[in-house]
């Protein structure tokens, strides 16, 4: 079972637990990850573009940023994924920023595909919002 932990004072009003529970499901199952724990954290604009200096050398707000843990591990066994923050009010789709935090938890990565994560980050959206 995927266990999501949600953090953060800074949640979005009018998005369900459940829904971010389903959306990091369905990101995470995408790679065959199954199993293991994540966090999702909502923060302010100033705390996002502080870790976006910090971690990516960029001094200003974004929508997300990914940090991942157990990047090596067995996919089909439970794992430490790691850490997604998400600035609410720097993002148009809360849902999206957390579909794509989760598939940068479980190794992908668009800087250097030919497009993949992207084409299945809007897959697996398209697919939750049929439901």
């Amino acid at each position: 079972m995927l266990q999501v932990e949600i953090l953060g004072s800074h949640g979005v009003p009018g998005l369900a637990v459940g829904r971010v529970h389903r959306l990091c499901a369905l990101a995470a199952a995408s790679a065959g990850v199954q199993e293991g724990h994540l966090a999702v954290t909502f923060v302010d604009e100033r705390e996002i573009a502080e870790l976006n200096r910090r971690h990516r050398g960029r001094p200003e707000p974004t929508d997300v940023l990914s940090f991942p843990v157990d990047a090596d591990a067995d996919p089909a066994g439970p794992r430490e994924l790691g850490d997604v923050v998400i600035c609410p009010g720097h993002t148009a789709d809360v849902g999206e920023a957390i579909v794509h935090g989760v598939l940068h938890l479980v190794g992908m990565d668009h800087e250097s595909d030919d497009g993949e994560m992207l084409a299945l980050q809007r897959e697996l959206l398209a697919w939750e919002r049929e439901r």
